[in-house]
């Protein structure tokens, strides 16, 4: 089996350290590695719309409400995990941008909703297509099967992460590249 440099960087914490198990590394190693190059992708492909990737998220939170396109600030910033004060600066620079507005809620007098523009909607889509596409061709050399198979193991350790946040029992984050 071809090597990776993940496999090396353990080889070696595993000759200097023999008595620690590196063998967690492989795994969250892989994954901090992976998800950088997914974001340089993902990134190259905003850069043209003047868009960051934290942008897109809620670009795609509004885009899943489906028609009107809508949610309230709350729902938002809940859905992308933000605080309020983070959510309202990315609003703030999506809206100088065209690409959502804010509208009174019909239903609460004293409430806002946030919504696509036209534009917004047209880039959204537009994005979120060129996004999936060079993810599928990032995970083309899995098959059907075995993505499946990362997905399911992906997501039985993510779920065991978030419930080791929820209840504030994180454990300490040493960098993994070391």
């Amino acid at each position: 089996m071809q090597q990776d440099a993940l496999d090396r960087i353990v080889e070696e914490w595993h000759q200097v350290h023999p008595d620690l198990d590196p063998s967690p590394l492989a795994v969250l190693g892989r994954l901090q590695r992976l998800a950088g190059l997914v974001r340089r992708r993902v990134d190259a492909i905003l850069k043209p719309y003047g868009l960051a990737w934290e942008q897109l998220d809620v670009l795609g939170t509004l885009r899943r409400a489906g028609p009107p396109f809508q949610r309230t600030p709350t729902a938002l910033y809940r859905a992308c995990m933000l605080s309020s004060g983070a959510m309202t600066n990315r609003l703030d620079r999506l809206e100088v941008a065209g690409l959502v507005s804010r509208v009174p809620d019909p239903e609460d007098r004293r409430g806002i909703l946030v919504g696509l523009t036209a534009r917004g909607l047209e880039v959204v889509d537009e994005v979120i297509a060129a996004v999936w596409a060079t993810q599928a061709q990032l995970v083309a050399s899995l098959t059907e099967t075995e993505r499946e198979h990362l997905s399911t193991l992906l997501r039985s350790l993510l779920l065991a992460l978030e419930d080791v946040g929820a209840t504030n029992e994180e454990p300490p984050r040493p960098d993994l590249m070391h």
